[in-house]
């Protein structure tokens, strides 16, 4: 499970952002997971609740929440310029019916954002 992997990094690189930032508890990390992103939606936050229940100190808490958005796919064919949602990498514009379409969303994945509140809010 290489969600497991990639969600230890999210909060290491998330905490050390937030302690520079001045951020005493990071309340909300935001993910975007591209629907052809190879990562597991579920197995993504199974790794996130479980890493965070072993955590003793540091900004992320047990009350720090995973939100997680999907993008969803889509290619545009090279040929006609239509845009539609594929259903397979290789697929077959619905248009003009040539698989020449290049992905155009749906690959990304990363930290979109984290919040948090700081030494100075009670």
């Amino acid at each position: 499970m290489h969600e497991w992997g990639l969600m230890q990094e999210i909060i290491r690189i998330v905490s050390e952002e937030a302690a520079l930032s001045g951020i005493v508890e990071v309340t909300e990390i935001e993910i975007i997971a591209g629907e052809w992103c190879n990562v597991l939606p579920d197995a993504l936050a199974l790794a996130f609740d479980c890493i965070r229940e072993e955590i003793r100190s540091g900004v992320i808490t047990k009350s720090t929440v995973l939100v997680l958005r999907i993008e969803p796919a889509l290619a545009k064919c090279r040929q006609c310029g239509h845009t539609f949602t594929p259903d397979y990498r290789l697929a077959l514009c619905p248009s003009c019916g040539l698989a020449v379409a290049a992905l155009i969303s749906g690959e990304t994945f990363r930290v979109n954002s984290f919040e948090g509140r700081d030494f100075n809010e009670n």
